[in-house]
């Protein structure tokens, strides 16, 4: 059932066909797919995707930011410039999600034997 709500003072001329700004058209019945696409239920169907299971051990990271390495001082622009180890995240910052359970990490190895094909001295 849809409704339209009256929400502010009653002072617009509906009859004349004039739709004043304070008038809100919503569905006050129950849906289904209210949740459909939140970020829970996105993340969900990734991971349900990829196979992992719940016992996985998960970590969240967000990618995406800046560190000043910069020592400014005690007197500097505080509209450009920030302290030593401030952290600022980007407009286009973003979320990572690891499994840390599927993370194939296999170190490098030496080679055996180191033979370029130009002249190396050192």
């Amino acid at each position: 059932m849809m409704m339209l709500m009256l929400i502010g003072p009653h002072n617009c001329d509906i009859v004349r066909g004039l739709t004043p700004s304070f008038f809100m058209i919503g569905n006050l019945e129950p849906e289904e797919n209210v949740m459909e696409n939140s970020v829970v239920d996105q993340i969900a169907r990734a991971v349900n995707k990829l196979g992992w299971e719940v016992g996985d051990s998960i970590v969240v990271e967000i990618g995406g930011t800046q560190v000043s390495g910069i020592d400014v001082g005690e007197e500097y622009n505080k509209k450009w410039q920030s302290p030593k180890g401030t952290r600022k995240y980007n407009k286009d910052a973003f979320i990572v999600v690891k499994n840390l359970n599927r993370a194939s990490f296999e170190p490098s190895k030496p080679m055996d034997e180191f033979s370029p094909k130009h002249k190396y001295s050192k």
